[in-house]
């Protein structure tokens, strides 16, 4: 069964697919052409990799040669990828897009995002390293210089950043021309951001969640969390449903990784609403669990 997709229009007056299929730590070939072939299968039309993930090549690989078996083109999907974070700075940005581009045998892509506020072998402040913070701060403007003119170009129809906190985004909103269109970020009924959330909305920000099931681990905390269970079983949806579903029908779009070709097709399948009482009960749940890594500690 092909999902029809739900998708949000971005600032930039793009449209997204509010699902999309999350790629990291998926790798080899084969293995990723039958992953993205389910997620065609199943009605997703959006990809997101990231340079760091060392896969973009083999997703290019799969949709040039999958596309055309579907009756799909290149218009009919939404690709995301990410600036690693050892090419920070104005030149290695472009170089870095451009080999991106190269690698996903596209002409554009739908968005780049900014992958990590940091730059790779600086150190995270410890507040004695002001230099490092400088330099930070430094690099990741000259970074968002680089993606502005890349979109101005047309070789990106949208961009944004990632792991972006409240503080990263004013600093980069001192000096940016372009708003970042998107952040994508870890949020889930576990890892409630707000203040985050309330800032990206008040700047046009689209808010984008990773992370949404908590952990890849067979046994995710947030998955077995007894009210996220209650809910499922009520609604005789699977616990991954309703952590989805709970982001898109507040309108943060989600990236669900999966190599099960049944958990491919069943995270896409959100055609059903949760009570305003389901949705307050997963919004208010005492715990506080973070499960990717920690941006604050970037200056």
């Amino acid at each position: 069964m092909v999902v029809m997709q739900q998708v949000t229009t971005l600032s930039s007056g793009v449209c997204m697919p509010l699902v999309g299929l999350g790629t990291y730590k998926t790798r080899g070939k084969d293995l990723i052409h039958s992953v993205v072939k389910a997620a065609l299968q199943a009605g997703y039309r959006a990809f997101d990799t990231a340079a760091v993930y060392r896969n973009e090549t083999e997703i290019g690989d799969a949709l040039k040669q999958l596309l055309p078996e579907f009756g799909l083109e290149r218009k009919d999907v939404f690709i995301t990828s990410k600036l690693s974070p050892q090419d920070h700075g104005f030149e290695r940005s472009l170089q870095a897009f451009e080999l991106s581009l190269s690698n996903l045998q596209l002409t554009y892509l739908d968005l780049y995002l900014i992958h990590w506020p940091g730059v790779q072998k600086l150190k995270a402040s410890n507040h004695m390293i002001q230099s490092d913070d400088a330099l930070n701060q430094y690099l990741r403007g000259q970074s968002w210089k680089a993606l502005e003119s890349i979109h101005k170009s047309g070789k990106v129809r949208a961009i944004g950043v990632s792991n972006y906190t409240v503080a990263h985004l004013e600093d980069l909103l001192k000096t940016a021309t372009v708003v970042p269109h998107v952040n994508q970020v870890e949020y889930h009924p576990h890892y409630l951001q707000k203040g985050l959330k309330k800032f990206c909305d008040l700047k046009g920000i689209h808010l984008q969640a990773y992370s949404s099931l908590g952990t890849t681990v067979e046994v995710s905390p947030l998955r077995q969390d007894p009210k996220v269970l209650r809910i499922a079983s009520r609604l005789s949806r699977s616990p991954a449903q309703v952590l989805l579903r709970w982001a898109t029908q507040q309108g943060v779009s989600v990236l669900p990784k999966s190599t099960n070709t049944s958990h491919i097709a069943e995270n896409i399948q959100l055609d059903f609403n949760l009570t305003a009482e389901d949705f307050a009960e997963l919004s208010s749940l005492s715990t506080s669990l973070k499960y990717a890594w920690d941006p604050s500690t970037i200056h």
